[in-house]
């Protein structure tokens, strides 16, 4: 194979080995690049001199018999919503074109000391709230599986990356399903850690962040294998005692008691559930079933309240402050997405609804963690629906399908909960795919059962775009 084709832990395992060095991994990325990137546009920012100097740092350290990071001169790209020392969050917006930050996030850092090397900046919608990674700044970021379906959003750019063998890892952050609705939509696993697990904030930023984004939006990989996600999180979850929302948690909680006990919930009330992705769960839920698991359809609490506690949370918290700038510095597309999201879900009349729905937030959070004292996780689909066609969101009636796609990936960062992403079965071009979500600071027993499900249905491997 050619270096771009392993997955990080092969990849890392061949370095430390000294039978591929950094450079010639950085090379072949790079390669691997130039090849479908112009397709694509999932990398808007290319650091070629910097990733080589990286790489020739990086096989220097290992001759001198340094010690090595579990990600020595492995590839890995960044989303342009997030700060690295030397370039710009832009956050796609012109207006911040020139933003450049002068440290590292934390999850980037964290990345930094492990080894990882830089090779590109990965698309995203204008300030991270569409579902379609587009902006006036970069332009459009293409699905490698279906020029016409959307990558996803919106860390879009990070999940055809790596889909296609742009990078070993990809970074991306969620709000309401910003990790893992990419990895459905391209096809790779996605990994939403749970609130307090990875430290995460930009050190670039002035101004404070609403309560609602502190309490739902976190950090975390897209990856071609489930245990480069698990290797992913070992990284990015070091500590930041800036970060007062980090908790030093262990990443392997308690064993479970026998049998392990999974719930599925192939249909999610409140809305259309595509039949396709029923079909995920429940074709999930064999492989576990045959692997060992007590397999159970069952639904966790109050699953239509939490969704609608993330829509008042998020219309009357979260886009208290956003909607003006985007309003302001947004493209075309995102100002309209914007408003026609609002349409259908306003921010309520009364300030007191938002206080209640945080007060709501806590006691769903309290009964879904008695819920997973019966189940290590429950497996749901990724979106209710199958991928939505590009620029849906700008009509009302597309606007209204994607958010009743939408209420599924909701439920977890509505309780700070950890989500992970992963392909199973498929839909003409696309792959379906379920998300497994355990409780709080378990991102390990969602990594057990991922590790099921992929050995039953075949290790991701990296695709051309498919025109």
């Amino acid at each position: 194979m050619e270096l771009w084709q392993y997955d990080a832990t092969d990849l890392a395992r061949l370095i430390r080995l000294g039978q591929a060095s950094a450079r010639e991994a950085v090379t072949s990325c790079l390669k691997r690049v130039d090849a479908v990137n112009p397709k694509l546009n999932a990398i808007v920012r290319r650091m070629d001199d910097e990733a080589l100097a990286q790489a020739d740092a990086a096989d220097d350290a290992r001759k001198r018999g340094d010690d090595l990071g579990p990600l020595h001169g492995v590839p890995v790209t960044t989303k342009i919503n997030t700060d690295q020392k030397g370039h710009p969050t832009d956050n796609g917006a012109v207006e911040y074109k020139n933003l450049i930050a002068a440290e590292d996030a934390p999850v980037v850092a964290n990345l930094r000391r492990a080894g990882a090397i830089f090779i590109g900046r990965t698309n995203a919608p204008a300030f991270s709230m569409r579902a379609f990674s587009d902006n006036a700044l970069h332009g459009r970021t293409y699905n490698p599986r279906d020029r016409s379906i959307g990558p996803g959003g919106s860390s879009g750019g990070a999940g055809a990356a790596a889909a296609t063998g742009m990078g070993a890892i990809a970074q991306g952050n969620d709000i309401g399903g910003s990790v893992r609705i990419p990895a459905y939509c391209n096809g790779v696993v996605g990994l939403r850690v749970g609130l307090g697990r990875i430290p995460a904030f930009n050190p670039s930023a002035t101004a404070p962040r609403p309560i609602g984004a502190l309490l739902m939006a976190t950090q975390g990989p897209h990856a071609r294998t489930v245990r480069d996600a698990r290797l992913a999180l070992t990284v990015m979850a070091k500590g930041d005692q800036r970060d007062t929302r980090w908790v030093d948690a262990p990443i392997t909680g308690p064993a479970p008691p026998r049998p392990l006990k999974i719930a599925i919930a192939p249909i999610i009330p409140g809305g259309f559930t595509h039949p396709a992705q029923s079909e995920a769960v429940r074709r999930a839920g064999r492989h576990l079933a045959n692997a060992g698991y007590v397999v159970e359809e069952v639904l966790p609490p109050d699953v239509e309240d939490v969704v609608r506690v993330w829509h008042v949370i998020g219309a009357g918290d979260v886009f208290r402050p956003l909607a003006p700038t985007i309003e302001k510095y947004g493209d075309a597309a995102a100002v309209k997405s914007l408003h026609l999201w609002r349409e259908l879900s306003p921010p309520p009349n009364d300030a007191n609804a938002v206080l209640e729905a945080f007060a709501q937030r806590d006691l769903h959070l309290f009964r879904w963690q008695a819920f997973f004292q019966n189940y290590v996780a429950v497996v749901m689909p990724t979106l209710c629906d199958l991928p939505p066609p590009v620029d849906q969101d700008l009509t009302l009636d597309g606007q209204r399908k994607i958010l009743d796609s939408l209420r599924v990936s909701f439920l977890a960062p509505a309780l700070g909960l950890p989500g992970l992403a992963v392909p199973v079965g498929s839909h003409g071009t696309l792959r379906t795919g379920v998300q497994i979500v355990p409780g709080r600071f378990r991102e390990d027993l969602a990594l057990d059962a991922g590790e099921v499900i992929e050995a039953a249905e075949g290790i991701v491997r990296p695709i051309d775009p498919a025109w």
